[in-house]
């Protein structure tokens, strides 16, 4: 039987192993996909080394980056964004490859697209992880400016304090890549300033439970277009099938 799986810590907010094992399921898949929560990534190589049929991972918080050390090779996507979230795992002979992936920005990009207006030129991305740098690539491939943002000062990025209304109204497109308003959190939120919002401007939250952040509840308070993370989650599903089941 073939295995498929998730590493990341803490993993109770996901739900790609119900996505899958029903995927398996309905489509008479002899696989099973399940969660892999390790609280370092010490404990990769332990998986890679103990799982039998291991053909693919996705990779969640906080390993995206950490995750590339171990690594045999990149696509070009995943080697430009400095992020991975899919492994495929290859098997030759008695050796194990294991090729990494960003399926972030296929998901992010077909999902906000549909929402961009004319008037979307700027956009902030709230957070400075692995999944921050595939947003940020993907805004950019849409055509976008961007700037990121942090709770740290880090280089080429702002801090949240310098996030005035003026820079609302400028940067009306705002991705929240933190996992602040995620379950159990969710009276939590990025700190904007929300009254400096209004029709123009396009919250899109990376998290899908719950399923409407007060992120997203702030934004629509003022008439904001908002979005969660959902469509995107999905759309990654589809990707990291075909990047563990291509040919190369």
């Amino acid at each position: 039987m073939d295995k498929y799986g998730l590493i990341g810590y803490p993993l109770m907010h996901s739900f790609s192993v119900n996505y899958f094992n029903e995927k398996f399921q309905n489509e008479g898949i002899d696989a099973v996909y399940e969660n892999f929560e390790i609280p370092t990534i010490d404990g990769f190589q332990e998986i890679i080394d103990t799982t039998p049929g291991l053909r693919g991972l996705n990779v969640t918080i906080p390993y995206k980056e950490k995750v590339i050390s171990y690594l045999d090779s990149l696509s070009p996507e995943a080697r430009a964004i400095g992020a991975v979230n899919v492994i495929k795992v290859i098997h030759k002979g008695k050796k194990t490859l294991l090729k990494g992936y960003n399926s972030d920005v296929i998901g992010f990009t077909k999902s906000i697209e549909p929402l961009l207006e004319t008037y979307h030129k700027k956009a902030l991305v709230l957070g400075t992880g692995g999944a921050s740098k595939a947003i940020d690539f993907g805004l950019k491939a849409l055509g976008l400016e961007t700037v990121k943002v942090s709770r740290f000062e880090r280089p080429d990025t702002i801090c949240y304090e310098q996030v005035t209304a003026d820079v609302v109204k400028e940067y009306n497109v705002i991705v929240n890549c933190t996992p602040s308003g995620m379950y159990p959190h969710a009276d939590e939120c990025p700190n904007l300033p929300y009254e400096a919002m209004d029709s123009r401007t396009l919250l899109y939250d990376l998290i899908y439970n719950p399923d409407e952040t007060l992120f997203m509840k702030k934004g629509l308070a003022q008439n904001a277009t908002v979005k969660n993370g959902l469509e995107m989650l999905l759309l990654q599903a589809f990707a990291s099938w075909e990047f563990w089941n291509s040919k190369e």
